[in-house]
């Protein structure tokens, strides 16, 4: 099982150094969906308030790196930072309240903000892969 962790492991690290600045950005939005969804799985049943506070303090760190990967030279920055701070503040406050009601929210935010690089990143390879006729 070990080998298999392993395994795992180093494929998650092989596509992380060979990704682009854009399969990064799109690998950081799949993450930290990820860990909110855990956050909710978490919060179901008997809830699991140490589960829940480190699933939700995962997606806080991936919203800044997000923050941080900006660069504010370019106005889309300008426009995607309000963005990521609301969404910084909203999982910060679902944790301090364990309250998980925006959880849709900040999903639906998320999911457009991931869907959008995905297309970016499609119509790119596909501009990449045309040949022109000369």
């Amino acid at each position: 099982m070990d080998h298999l962790k392993d395994l795992k492991q180093e494929y998650l690290r092989q596509s992380v150094v060979t990704a682009t600045p854009a399969e990064l950005t799109i690998m950081l939005f799949d993450g930290c969906i990820k860990n909110l969804k855990r956050a909710e799985i978490a919060m179901v049943g008997p809830a699991d308030f140490i589960k829940t506070n480190e699933y939700l303090v995962k997606a806080q760190k991936i919203i800044s790196e997000l923050m941080s990967a900006l660069d504010m030279n370019y106005e889309l920055s300008g426009q995607l930072l309000p963005i990521y701070v609301y969404l910084q503040r909203t999982i910060r406050c679902m944790n301090v309240k364990k309250d998980l009601s925006a959880m849709p929210d900040v999903l639906n935010i998320l999911t457009a903000q991931r869907d959008t690089w995905q297309q970016a990143v499609r119509s790119t390879n596909i501009g990449e892969g045309q040949q022109t006729c000369v």
